[in-house]
């Protein structure tokens, strides 16, 4: 339970941040509109940069000090955003931040898998992304709810406050001894660094995390533009209401009926719910789309992160699980930059029907790279974990 609420408390400090630093870096540090992207960025470059070497460590050291390391740098990192007097420095504090919350976030998303019985791993998968779900709820209502009426100060005292119960929770966690394999391969080998078994997978995650990276980083400033600024928190309280509403379907559909029975449908409500965001002008219509979003995304990130620990033997789950986000994490940093650069030039709104046309890519991705092998290969694991309720 202590590690669901340390990786709740990393990702609700992650969704705060990547809604309200674009404005405040336009507003308060003269940051160019067209650049503004780069705050969410950077930040996911040192992600990516360092969930393989994180996926590695994971498999050969002590994961428990790995553990404390990496959410201890995650507080201290979050302690400077009170005192960044520029915007050059914001991202340099901001590439350092995502180091740490590469190391964490990949940590705490394969501990977990320490921690729970094999019989119960999906329940216990089902749980621990119920928590990041509901981070997705709260981070962004909070952020930008606490920005609006009390300012940035207090926005980023509250950031602290939330990297301080993460490394607290972190650091209580009691993890299980473990014996380290032996290496399969040499010192520099690629496959040390990377689980290629997910890789599939993954690229599929990337498309649809490219165009996500628009929904979490510009959707205030898209509501502004419509005259819905009062509507942009709540267009996130919908959206993950309906994936915390939808998981145990969503679980049940999967243990039942598979992976492919939630990917294909959420693929296309998900591209669906940007399109029809791309032609909102009223409110109503601004928060039927985050639900159709949310009903999509709530389907496909599980089935996604689960098809791929399940793609690799059990002792390189570490590998498989940094290989999934070092993909996830790219395409949600190059889409926050690329799609906003697009938005600076043709508008928010046909930047998110560019961004649902991406999604619809996913679906190609997912059959030739994934399903269609998998119909050449369809063994399955013993013990492998499902989602579940």
């Amino acid at each position: 339970m202590t590690i669901s609420f340390s990786s709740f408390f990393i990702f609700i400090n992650f969704y705060i941040l990547a809604v309200t630093l674009p404005a405040y870096a336009l507003e308060h540090l003269n940051a160019a509109k067209g650049g503004i992207g780069l705050v969410t960025t950077v930040f996911v470059i040192a992600a990516v940069i360092f969930r393989p070497l994180t996926g590695k460590w994971l498999d050969e050291i002590d994961r428990k000090k790995l553990l404390v390391f990496s959410v201890s740098m995650f507080a201290v990192c979050s302690l400077f955003y009170l005192w960044v007097p520029s915007y050059a420095l914001l991202l340099l504090l901001r590439f350092v931040h995502g180091i740490s919350f590469g190391i964490a976030a990949t940590t705490t998303s394969t501990v977990v898998l320490d921690l729970i019985p094999r019989e119960r791993k999906g329940e216990g998968i089902g749980y621990f992304t119920l928590f990041m779900s509901l981070a997705m709820v709260f981070g962004p209502f909070v952020g930008l709810s606490v920005s609006e009426r009390a300012g940035f100060a207090t926005l980023f005292v509250l950031i602290i406050g939330f990297a301080v119960l993460a490394c607290v929770c972190g650091i209580v966690t009691p993890i299980p001894k473990r014996e380290r394999p032996a290496h399969e391969f040499g010192a520099w080998n690629i496959r040390r660094f990377i689980e290629f078994k997910a890789i599939p997978v993954a690229l599929a995650g990337f498309l649809v995390a490219f165009a996500y990276g628009a929904i979490s980083t510009f959707i205030s400033v898209y509501a502004d533009s419509l005259g819905l600024k009062s509507s942009a928190s709540y267009f996130f309280v919908v959206f993950a209401a309906v994936v915390l509403l939808s998981r145990p379907f969503t679980g049940r559909l999967f243990d039942r009926r598979g992976a492919h029975a939630l990917v294909y449908p959420g693929i296309a409500l998900f591209a669906a719910g940007l399109i029809g965001l791309s032609r909102a002008d009223t409110a109503a219509l601004f928060l039927l789309a985050a639900a159709v979003i949310g009903l999509g995304y709530g389907a496909i990130i599980p089935s996604f992160q689960t098809l791929a620990i399940q793609s690799a033997p059990p002792h390189r789950s570490g590998l498989a699980t940094g290989t999934y986000f070092v993909f996830f994490d790219l395409g949600y940093g190059l889409g926050s930059y690329l799609l906003g650069a697009i938005a600076s030039s043709i508008g928010y709104s046909k930047m998110y029907l560019i961004g649902g046309l991406i999604v619809l890519l996913a679906l190609a991705a997912y059959y030739g790279l994934h399903h269609r092998m998998e119909r050449r290969n369809p063994v399955r694991r013993a013990g492998e974990p499902k989602i579940s309720a």
